[in-house]
């Protein structure tokens, strides 16, 4: 990693009249000097000057302000291209296989019958710019180490199958079951980069618009933390992301450049496919997006390459001594630019050249077929490779390269530029013989008349597939490729959980804090405890973390070059190269992207991370629900901590802060466990089961969702003879009665266990009630296995039928249940079709507002109080009471009196 002097700093500059005149008279000089070029030679040569000496005192370390913009041509010149070292007539034939190859599978996947299509022009568009990376840059994992990451566009997905198909990894059978995952299994190819799908093949899902640029940032930073932590060899890694210029507008593309640049990730390398077009239209019409994005991404610290035109300009560039060329291509919008992607030469002789008698004098000597072919950098093999190779040289600063290209480029005059491209999925036959021609593959017409259009290899032997096979065995290996080679983990024995286990005495804690000591024991761990990564987003100290930061410190790759200023405290804030907590800002789309990287590590580098993400519960599954279906599709495990949670218990914070519902977000993401425990010895039992699933033998790709709260109570120990198969299956029998003649069921979770023993205790002594509290740890959990039972049931008529655990476990007991908890009644009513007998639910319904714990209670109905109400009322139905019991405790509890509650606990620490 580059140190700190080596870096360009964001902020390099000020404004002169900040800066003392030290030599008036010498300054004067300089002034007189450009005014006398301006008047001599003009404006356009004075301009020339000045970028010039800029760029020479950059050269000298002089602090100048950044070029936020430059001219809309090349930023490596022609004289400083390297030597191109590959066959481009070999490569060139490649690409054009590959290209016919992707797009015959987009139209045959849309043949009569399936229908299922797919995308041709983001590929077609992008496809130079994959080859020369295939080619000559994107290391594979054949050495024992992650090679390189690579984030491919989503819809360029055929491309890299095409590519597969030449190389013989992918058969012409999987070609055909394009889209068709399941019906031609197991033969079905994905549609976008799915790892889920294919785990042997993609490793990082792309297609949701804004969430590869924001992983592939995180992905960078994960591997320098790795390295720096002593934990993977990650030096030779470096991270590709390929996105679209539409897809910059997406809030996550752009909004965590700042921390690439801060921290000096010149691991990372963007390349934004600027084909000027949206699914729809352009992406500015009126204006240049290069332009825009190179303005962003220099403002925020990072080196900007721009690959704007092929080769073929260069001649006309170079007779441009007034600038009146690079004047014209400065001031065309885009919108004008995709025009001219569509029309002839003449069209263009006329409109970009026809308006100034210098302009047309440069192309006098060309026909108008020559400038028809005046094309886009990011279809020039030379040009890409430059940029590229600057890309990978460059020390300091993350890289973007913006590479303009023309959509749907080389599929013909019906998709080239069209603002429909993107959703056309058919060539028709002329189209194909169009594209084949152009492509010169040697189909004959009557293979493209009848039936469907035909793949083409050129053969295992060929010069072509043999130059491809090189290429990459020079690199080592195919790309893309996930491959697990992490080895199960030796996970801490009983001894670890103890004290968790043996309650909190007589002190009051939150179930946050209960998880805080355990994880302070296990990161102590000597086998596993540095594999610990601890991700918040600044609320360390309000989740009672801030315990760590003396021991394990806050990763920061430039340590601490300051002193803190609450150093002489036990619990100082303290951050070191060697950290191992990830303090992300306030950003929870950050964090999620850490917990991503860090919890798919073991996959990319071989290397078992165990994120733990601890965040407002409010804001992970409703602020950053994609990111987490992303970290499913992602195969990524660790356990995700969902802190303040439940609607009622954050009570100072309000609205938008009152999380009731969290577990049903959860509940729609099949790579979810989900959890709402309500003791630490039940944390516990779910913690060490989560890092065997996750890490030991047989790891299930998983992560565990576990709602904890910041409402002390106190923990009692861990019942003798504990149901633990109860409290993983997500149901167990925590307090029996121990008086009452009525028989009645309270079952609860989270936070509203204590409630319910409350209920219990009054159920008992007022109303003779004989009530048995259940903990329910994981509703989820429990409507996640009866639905698996009635799938079985459904298919296998034949067989004994299987019962769901929370039927068996509820068959027998006596008396109505009653359900509640923190959340909206939706989450426990996701059983109630399983329950025997009377059910009911109590809860949180409605938004959140800001006032003391009971009135909130109060007011939703669900505190012990509320509980008895419920019970009485569910007996009364049954006509086990005397239905006038239902307005006595209504009156003797004053329930429809929000004042009236009891305020219940005060504050809101963890």
């Amino acid at each position: 990693m580059a140190s700190g002097s080596d870096r360009n700093p964001i902020i390099i500059g000020g404004l002169p009249s900040q800066v003392p005149d030290f030599d008036p008279e010498e300054t004067q000089e300089w002034l007189d000097s450009l005014d006398a070029a301006v008047d001599e030679r003009g404006r356009e040569r004075a301009r020339y000057l000045m970028l010039r000496l800029i760029e020479r005192a950059r050269e000298k370390r002089v602090a100048v302000p950044e070029m936020r913009s430059t001219d809309y041509v090349n930023t490596i010149a022609t004289k400083d291209e390297p030597f191109f070292p590959g066959n481009e007539e070999i490569e060139r034939k490649v690409l054009n296989a590959t290209r016919w190859n992707a797009a015959v599978m987009v139209s045959r996947a849309q043949r009569p019958g399936i229908g299922v299509g797919g995308h041709i022009a983001t590929f077609a568009s992008s496809a130079s710019l994959y080859d020369v990376g295939f080619n000559h840059f994107f290391r594979g994992k054949d050495g024992g180490d992650g090679g390189d990451q690579i984030f491919f566009q989503g819809h360029a997905s055929p491309g890299v199958y095409a590519r597969a198909f030449l190389l013989d990894r992918l058969s012409e059978q999987q070609l055909d079951a394009f889209r068709q995952e399941k019906s031609k299994a197991p033969y079905g190819l994905s549609s976008y980069p799915h790892p889920r799908l294919m785990p042997d093949f993609w490793e990082f899902p792309t297609v949701s618009m804004g969430l590869g640029p924001l992983g592939a940032i995180y992905q960078a930073r994960m591997n320098r933390y790795m390295e720096a932590r002593g934990i993977a060899d990650t030096s030779k890694s470096h991270v590709w992301a390929f996105l679209g210029d539409g897809e910059m507008d997406e809030p996550e593309s752009l909004g965590q450049l700042s921390l690439a640049a801060r921290e000096g990730l010149d691991n990372l390398t963007f390349v934004v496919n600027c084909n000027l077009q949206r699914l729809d239209g352009p992406v500015r019409g009126n204006g240049k997006i290069m332009q825009e994005l190179e303005s962003q991404f220099r403002g925020a610290g990072w080196n900007v390459i721009k690959l704007v035109w092929d080769r073929s300009w260069d001649p006309l560039l170079a007779q441009d001594r007034d600038g009146i060329l690079v004047n014209k291509l400065n001031s065309t919008p885009d919108g004008q630019f995709q025009t001219y992607a569509t029309e002839t030469g003449a069209y263009i002789r006329e409109h970009f050249f026809g308006d100034d008698q210098r302009l047309r004098k440069m192309v006098e000597g060309m026909s108008d077929d020559q400038i028809l072919h005046l094309g886009r950098g990011g279809h020039d093999h030379k040009k890409i490779f430059a940029a590229y190779a600057a890309a990978k040289a460059h020390k300091g600063q993350p890289t973007v390269i913006l590479a303009q290209t023309v959509k749907g480029w080389t599929l013909g005059p019906n998709f080239e530029g069209r603002n429909a491209t993107h959703q056309m999925k058919k060539l028709t036959v002329e189209d194909l013989k169009r594209f084949r021609d152009r492509l010169h593959i040697p189909i004959a017409d009557k293979e493209l008349e009848s039936g469907l259009p035909p793949y083409y290899h050129p053969g295992r032997d060929s010069e072509e597939i043999q130059y491809m096979h090189d290429r990459r065995k020079s690199l080592g290996g195919y790309v893309p490729t996930r491959v697990d080679r992490s080895k199960p983990l030796v996970l801490p024995g009983e001894k670890a959980y103890a004290p968790t286990k043996k309650g909190s005495g007589q002190q009051s804690i939150a179930t946050t804090m209960a998880f805080v000591r355990l994880l302070k024991d296990l990161m102590r761990d000597k086998e596993i405890g540095k594999r610990f990564v601890p991700i918040a987003p600044d609320e360390y100290r309000t989740f009672g973390m801030d315990s760590l930061f003396p021991s394990a410190k806050i990763y920061n790759p430039l340590g601490q070059q300051y002193e803190a200023v609450d150093r002489e405290l036990l619990l100082a804030y303290k951050e070191s190269p060697t950290g191992q907590m990830l303090h992300d800002g306030i950003s929870e789309a950050g964090c999620t992207a850490s917990l991503i990287a860090a919890g798919s590590a073991y996959a990319t580098h071989g290397e078992p991370l165990i994120p733990i993400y601890v965040f407002y519960s409010m804001f992970g599954f409703q602020r950053t629900g994609d990111q987490f279906w992303q970290m499913a599709d992602q195969l990524a495990r660790g356990f995700v901590l969902g802190a303040t949670a439940g609607r009622t218990t954050l009570t100072g914070e309000g609205l938008q802060h009152a999380d009731g519902h969290s577990h049903l977000l959860a509940s729609t993401n099949p790579g979810v466990v989900a959890y709402d425990p309500a003791f630490g010895f039940e944390i516990a039992h779910i913690v060490q089961d989560g890092l065997r699933r996750m890490y030991g033998e047989n790891a299930e790709d998983i992560f565990y969702y576990l709602t904890v709260y910041n409402e002390p109570i106190q923990h009692p120990a861990e019942p003798e003879n504990v149901d633990a198969e109860g409290i993983l299956k997500g149901l167990y029998r925590f307090k029996q009665a121990e008086a009452g003649a009525i028989p009645a069921q309270i079952m609860a979770s989270g936070v509203a266990v204590p409630w319910a023993i409350e209920a219990q205790r009054i159920l008992a002594e007022e109303w003779n009630v004989k009530a048995d509290v259940w903990s329910a740890t994981s509703w989820n959990e429990l409507r996640r296995d009866a639905i698996a039972v009635e799938e079985h049931n459904l298919l296998h008529p034949e067989e004994d039928q299987r019962v769901p655990y929370v039927t068996s476990k509820l068959t027998g007991v006596e008396g109505p249940k009653v359900a509640v908890s923190d959340w909206m009644r939706a989450v426990p009513d996701q059983i109630s079709r399983w329950v025997p007998g009377t059910y009911t639910s109590l809860g949180a319904d409605g938004f959140g507002f800001a006032d003391t714990r009971g009135a909130a209670r109060r007011f939703f109905h669900i505190d012990a109080q509320s509980i008895v109400l419920a019970v009485l009322t569910e007996l009364a139905k049954e006509g086990k009471i005397d239905r006038s019991a239902l307005k006595q405790a209504i009156d003797r509890y004053q329930l429809l009196d929000v004042a009236a509650a009891d305020p219940g606990a005060a504050g809101g620490d963890a």
